[in-house]
This record gives structure tokens, C-alpha cells and sequence, in this order.
């Protein structure tokens, strides 16, 4: 198989022979290259009432082209199938196969193949139609943030062995692109949770992008999930660096990795092959009669630099510099996390749901939209043996709050004009607006307001594996989340210390969320409970 390397790595490889396997990530795609056949499954994803997209990977013997077909039955013996098409893949897309089909039935359950050249199958795949009508109520497992190196995927387990679940959705950091042992730290690594073909390295070029999914897409339960539902996808900021935007990200130098838009580029052209996602930067998926979901992009195609206040506390008067950047350049209206195009495409899509009747209007943004402030009680949360890190994370937050800022400003917290926008614009279309997110690590449940009046409700989730509070602070998380509670009007409950995935119920007259908790993530285990549930009424905009 040809992988995609830069043309730094392309001209050693052809130079050094042997010595070519001392570069960083090529030893790992000598490894990925090795494999033939069907080598990570199938998936699907862009479910419609009547159409759906299927995915796979397909490498032949002679690693060049192949023309793989999918076929698409009621039944797993596949004794009449009722529709399928073909596509033809190779070494420049990374062998991935992207087959969209229709002629399918609304609300129905498939099953699904791919046949090789050769006759080769792979494994069956099963799937389910979004519905036509709104008599039945719709339920979706959600997911974000499942950082490998944390724990072992029980969310994804858990949720693929339940059989009233129509749909998973996936609100971002499907993986992590830091460099084994530093998100997490070497002595937090679960065992075997660093698999090969991964990158001994941070995550720069396509061919270590492609490896990341190569390695993710290996794990069992993952597999499990995508073979099982089909999958709702978006990128938050870990599929390229870490607190990316448009022109950049906290997690890339310029200096030492280069210019950001082919790095950008390379996530992005990894993202589209290995994930069953059209290449729409955002869509709209209607729910039969019961909602609209909307699929947005809040990272790098339009999102303006999140504010970073820690310069504030070197001036001499750090109290009215923050009190000066509140009043200037937090509240910039020219700040943005959608850009203007998104903006006003949402604002229409969701105008059209509403006029279609549809009772609800449910948008999946990467990151939390809640107010949330540090409160002042949280200083006890820290100990003596607290690092410098958690201290002054803790300390910036609560000096912030006394001015009315948040301590998050990647999140919604750093765009109040754009948060503002959107909300308004969902009060004024009359909506019943849910809003599903992640990114946060725990789990949160918010009554959304705007100038005063209810505008909707926000469930956000907590990840997969990766690391909350409870990494950085030993209070009881009982005692964190009642503080976080209490300081903040818009948050009604969250917890601060356990991992899993949402379970959300769509009906016509209520939205229910589930909170399912994971037992572990420190062994496999499938072994699940719910931990919160919370309900808003059609018409709301406010937990009942």
C-alpha cells in the first residue's frame, strides 16, 4: 500500500533503505501496508428515510485499485437483497471505500456487505433508516471525547449490545493526536490500551493521521458500535490539534511543525476517508415527523482564536484589565465559532423545521454552550498537594467570575455574541431547541437563556474514557458538582467524575436524556447504569 507522507519523509525513505524505519510513524505504516483484505470492518452514517451511507476498507493483494460492492438485504442471509452499489478505491484515498445507496424503506432495519474482486467478504454490518413518521419516539446514543490511552471503550460496548437504540451520534475527539504518554501521562496509560499501528509521535502529516484511525479503528467495541448503528459524525478539536480554530491551534508551532493549513488539510482529507460522513461541513437529518438534527462544525473551517485571558494577570491591575477586556474584546461580535455562512444556514434550516411542524429542533455542537462560571468555593477543592497547573486553573477561574466571565473560553464561553445570535434567532423561530454537546469530559445539563426568557435546553455529555475534574481534584465530586451548581443559574446538575455516553429519547411531546454511566473504564467491561435523567416538554425550553 502507498501512503501519503511528506515530502521531507519521501525523500529519506528513498535514500535510507533500512535506516527509513527510524522515521517517526513510517515503521507503524510499513505495518498498516502489510495488511490485505477487508482490514477494519465496516460502518454506516448519513442515515436517511430512505438512503444510507456505507463504509469500509479494502486493500488487495497488489495493493492498487480495487472495485469493492456493497450489498444491502432485510436479512442476515442476505437470501434478497434490495439494493447496493459499487465503488472503485486505492492507495490515494488510503483503500477506504464510501458507497451512499438508496432505495431503502423508512424506520427499517439492514444488513450489509462488502464483496471484493476476488469474492471476499466482509463482515456483516447491520443498520436502521431514519423514520418517516413521528408515532414511534427515536432514541440516539451519544458520544465524545474517547482518548485510547484513558481506558478501555465501554460507552461504545455498552450502547452497541442495547437493542433500543436507532442511531449513535459522535459530537467529536473521536481520537487524541498527542504523542503516546503525554494526554495521558505515561503512568496513567491503561495497559494495552496503545495499539499497533500508532504513531510514536504527535499527529502532524496525512500518514499519521490515517494511522491514529488505523489504530482507534482496531479496538473491538469501536468496531462494535459502527457495525451495529449507524453514525452521526463531527469533528471537534482533537481530529486535527487541540484547541484549533481557523488559522491555528494551542496544540501546533509553527516554529518546529510547520504551516497549519496542510496540517489542517491532512485531518480533514483523514477524517473524510476513514469516517462515514459525507463531505457536507454540516447538515440537516429530519426525524421523520418528531425533529430536525442539525450536524454543524464549530473548529476550523470558520472559528475565530478563543480569548486567552492568562496575559491579564501579569498587568499590574489585573482586576480592571479583565474588567477591560470584558467590556472590549470578549464581547467583539465579529468573534465567531460557525462563520456568518453556517449561521444564517442553520438559522434557515431551522425556520424550515418548524414551519414543517416538526416538534423539535435539536443541534449537535462540539463544545458546551451553558454559562458556567468558577465559583468562589472552589478554592476549596484544592489541597496541598494540588500542581501548579490545577491551582492556577482553579485561581484564574474564580478571578474571572468576580468580573462575570466564564473559565472556559474555548467553548461557548469565549463567543457570547455568537451564543447570543443563535439563541435569539431559536426564540425568535419559536423553536423547541435541544442542544447536544460534549467535549467537557463530564456530564451537564443546562436550561439555555436569553435576555431573561427561556431559549432552550442543553445536554451535554460526558466522554467515553477521557479525564474530568476528578484527574485534577480530590474533593467529592458530590461536593464539586452541588458547588457548581449552586454558582451557576443556568446549570442544574452535572456530574464532575464518571464516564459513559447519553441515551437521548425524542418523542412528540418530550425530549428525555439519559446519563449512562460506566462502570470502569480501567478493564473491559460492558457493564452500564444510569446515573441522571432529565426531560423538557415541547414548548419549554426549560427542564421539567
Amino acid at each position: 500500500m502507498t501512503l501519503m507522507l511528506d515530502r521531507r519523509s519521501l525523500l529519506l525513505t528513498g535514500t535510507l533503505g533500512l535506516g527509513a524505519m527510524a522515521i517517526p510513524g513510517f515503521a507503524g505504516a510499513q505495518m498498516l501496508g502489510a495488511a490485505r483484505g477487508f482490514t477494519h470492518s465496516v460502518a454506516s452514517g448519513e442515515p436517511g428515510q430512505d438512503q444510507m451511507l456505507f463504509w469500509t476498507r479494502y486493500v488487495p493483494a497488489d495493493g492498487g485499485a480495487a472495485d469493492v460492492r456493497v450489498e444491502v438485504a432485510e436479512t442476515r442471509d442476505f437470501a434478497k437483497v434490495v439494493t447496493g452499489g459499487v465503488m472503485r478505491t486505492g492507495p490515494w484515498r488510503d483503500h477506504t471505500v464510501k458507497v451512499t445507496v438508496d432505495g431503502l424503506q423508512p424506520g427499517r432495519d439492514y444488513h450489509y456487505r462488502f464483496i471484493a474482486p476476488d469474492g471476499s467478504m466482509s463482515p456483516v454490518g447491520r443498520t436502521k433508516t431514519l423514520p418517516a413518521d413521528g408515532a414511534k419516539a427515536w432514541r440516539a446514543a451519544i458520544f465524545s471525547c474517547s482518548n485510547l490511552g484513558f481506558g478501555w471503550f465501554n460507552a461504545y460496548a455498552h450502547a452497541a449490545a442495547r437493542n433500543d437504540i436507532d442511531c449513535a451520534i459522535h459530537l467529536g475527539d473521536y481520537f487524541y493526536e498527542y504523542s503516546p504518554g503525554k494526554y495521558p501521562v505515561a503512568k496513567d496509560v491503561i495497559p494495552g490500551r496503545v495499539p499497533v499501528p500508532e504513531p510514536h509521535h504527535e499527529i502532524i502529516v496525512l500518514a499519521d493521521y490515517r494511522l491514529r484511525y488505523a489504530s482507534y479503528r482496531s479496538d473491538p467495541d469501536l468496531r462494535a458500535i459502527h457495525a451495529r448503528l449507524p453514525m452521526i459524525v463531527q469533528w471537534d478539536d482533537h481530529e486535527s490539534a487541540n484547541d484549533s480554530w481557523e488559522g491555528g491551534a494551542e496544540n501546533h508551532d509553527p516554529k518546529t511543525e510547520g504551516d497549519w493549513n496542510p496540517r489542517r488539510a491532512a485531518a480533514i482529507q483523514a477524517y473524510r476517508e476513514w469516517m462515514p460522513v459525507s463531505d457536507e461541513p454540516w447538515k440537516a437529518y429530519d426525524i421523520g415527523q418528531l425533529a430536525t438534527l442539525f450536524r454543524t462544525e464549530t473548529r476550523i473551517l470558520a472559528r475565530t482564536e478563543q480569548p486567552d485571558i492568562a496575559p491579564l494577570f501579569k498587568n499590574a491591575d489585573p482586576v480592571a484589565a479583565l474588567k477591560a477586556f470584558r467590556d472590549g474584546p470578549w464581547a467583539d461580535p465579529a468573534a465567531t465559532m460557525m462563520g456568518s455562512a453556517q449561521e444564517v444556514w442553520l438559522s434557515h434550516a431551522m425556520r424550515a423545521s418548524v414551519k414543517s411542524g416538526r416538534p423539535w429542533q435539536v443541534v449537535g455542537f462540539g463544545t458546551i454552550m451553558g454559562q458556567t462560571v468558577m465559583p468562589k468555593d472552589a478554592a476549596s477543592w484544592l489541597d496541598a498537594s494540588a500542581s501548579p497547573r490545577s491551582r492556577g486553573y482553579i485561581e484564574s477561574g474564580i478571578a474571572a467570575a468576580q468580573v462575570g466571565l466564564p473559565f472556559n473560553f474555548d467553548n461557548w464561553g469565549g463567543y457570547p455574541a455568537a451564543r447570543a445570535r443563535f439563541l435569539k434567532s431559536a426564540q425568535a423561530l419559536g423553536s423547541s431547541t435541544v442542544v447536544i454537546s460534549g467535549d467537557s469530559h463530564n456530564a451537564w445539563a443546562y436550561d439555555l437563556a436569553q435576555d431573561g426568557k427561556p431559549a432552550a435546553v442543553e445536554f451535554a455529555g460526558q466522554s467515553v474514557t477521557s479525564q474530568g475534574y476528578e484527574g485534577g481534584i480530590k474533593t467529592d465530586p458530590k461536593v464539586v458538582a452541588a458547588t457548581l451548581v449552586r454558582g451557576n443559574p443556568e446549570l442544574k446538575w452535572c456530574d464532575t467524575s464518571r464516564r459513559g455516553y447519553m441515551a437521548m429519547t425524542i418523542a412528540a411531546d418530550r425530549v428525555t436524556n439519559d446519563w449512562v454511566m460506566a462502570d470502569t473504564v480501567k478493564t473491559r467491561t460492558p457493564r452500564a447504569k444510569v446515573g441522571h435523567s432529565a426531560t423538557v416538554l415541547r414548548g419549554r425550553n426549560m427542564m421539567a
